[in-house]
């Protein structure tokens, strides 16, 4: 497969040289170009760094004492609210574990409540009352005049004070 390239000229009229020759250097094909960073490292050297800022940057490397302890006690500190949270999620999930038994419990219990009421409930017999009360006790019905109606006025009580007629 063929290469083309197309090199632009400087200002001078001459071909590129070196870093403006890179610059203006177009391929038209699907293969990149192959760069020599060796040369242009040797060409372009970087800048010497004066004595205060190489100074600079060796204290940057360095963390003080202060920093150190600073850095310490944010990691305890982070450690300690790390591990309360801990604690208090093992709380709540005990805590929601012993709710749910509980409600567990309560659920069966009423279960057995409403089994326990509905086998009473079945085994009464209301014809063996009746006969009982009226029979043995000598309950008799009530008669037109004993029964009183009340109307309520609003209250869910009422007290009533029998007249000795």
């Amino acid at each position: 497969m063929a290469q083309t390239r197309r090199t632009s000229a400087n200002r001078t009229g001459r071909s590129g040289t070196g870093q403006y020759r890179s610059r203006n250097m177009y391929v038209y094909d699907n293969t990149a170009r192959n760069l020599d960073i060796q040369r242009q490292l040797e060409e372009d050297p970087r800048r010497k760094l004066s004595h205060e800022a190489r100074k600079n940057r060796d204290k940057a490397h360095h963390m003080s004492l202060g920093y150190v302890m600073f850095l310490v006690v944010a990691l305890c500190a982070c450690a300690v609210i790390l591990i309360n949270y801990i604690q208090l999620q093992a709380e709540m999930t005990a805590k929601v574990q012993n709710i749910a038994k509980l409600e567990s419990r309560l659920n069966s219990m009423k279960l057995e409540n409403d089994e326990a009421y509905n086998r009473i409930t079945s085994s009464i017999d209301l014809e063996e009352i009746k006969r009982i009360a009226i029979g043995e006790l000598g309950m008799t019905y009530a008669q037109e005049g004993q029964i009183v109606t009340y109307s309520g006025i609003g209250n869910d009580y009422m007290r009533v004070v029998a007249d000795d007629n």
